[in-house]
């Protein structure tokens, strides 16, 4: 099977993918890239294409989907298929710009904990009885990971191209999915994912935010599950 490259969102790691990996580790080859030694998203993916098999799958949550966009752009040849989970294939917005340079800030000045605790976590996640624990997992990931990956990320993010036009000249076997309850990358976002896309299925994970593949995971393997038998 078409090896498969697991692709974090932003201040995650592997442990996001960890029930995906738990469930397909015996019958797909998989590999998770680290995101945060670059301020670029065109470097990022040469750093993946780099480490990457010569042709694979992606699966990217969030950033982790921003950058697949990119390392698409770069490699078509190399994407066998992509699934494109609660991300955003837009330029980030002037108001979404403002923000970043006072979290930069705040992030250099030891301040990390802080803005992912009143910044970002709450905006992660819908109600349910796993949401303490989900969140104290992404507090461990992204102070794990700490603040030069949290600026190098901030950086990348905010100088991303829109990627549109990358999507519409894709033909591979494509999933579109996102928890029905994400505020940060809404269903209608990926409505228009699966619009531009030429081969693709659109999956909305109910009673699921920003992470579905920890929140739902049985349902985020199943819908996973029905597209790599696509590849």
């Amino acid at each position: 099977m078409t090896p498969l490259l697991l692709l974090p969102g932003m201040m995650c790691d592997a442990r996001l993918f960890g029930p995906q990996i738990a469930a397909f580790s015996g019958k797909v080859a998989m590999m998770s890239m680290p995101m945060g030694a670059r301020d670029d998203m065109g470097a990022l993916a040469a750093d993946v294409l780099a480490c990457a098999p010569a042709r694979f799958a992606m699966a990217g949550l969030s950033m982790g989907g921003i950058l697949a966009m990119e390392v698409l752009r770069r490699a078509p040849e190399r994407v066998a298929g992509m699934a494109l989970m609660d991300t955003n294939p837009l330029a980030e917005t002037e108001a979404a710009k403002a923000r970043r340079g006072p979290q930069i800030a705040a992030a250099k000045a030891g301040e990390l904990r802080r803005v992912m605790r009143d910044e970002m976590k709450p905006n992660y996640l819908a109600d349910g009885p796993d949401r303490g624990a989900i969140l104290e997992l992404c507090m461990v990931m992204a102070t794990d990971l700490g603040p030069d990956v949290f600026i190098n990320q901030s950086k990348a993010l905010r100088d991303r191209r829109d990627q549109c036009d990358t999507l519409r000249g894709f033909d591979g076997p494509a999933l579109v999915l996102c928890g029905r309850q994400d505020v940060l990358c809404p269903v209608e976002r990926h409505e228009l994912i699966h619009g531009l896309l030429n081969n693709s299925r659109l999956e909305i994970i109910e009673d699921a935010g920003h992470l579905p593949t920890l929140e739902a995971p049985e349902r985020t393997n199943a819908a996973l599950g029905r597209w790599l038998e696509d590849l």
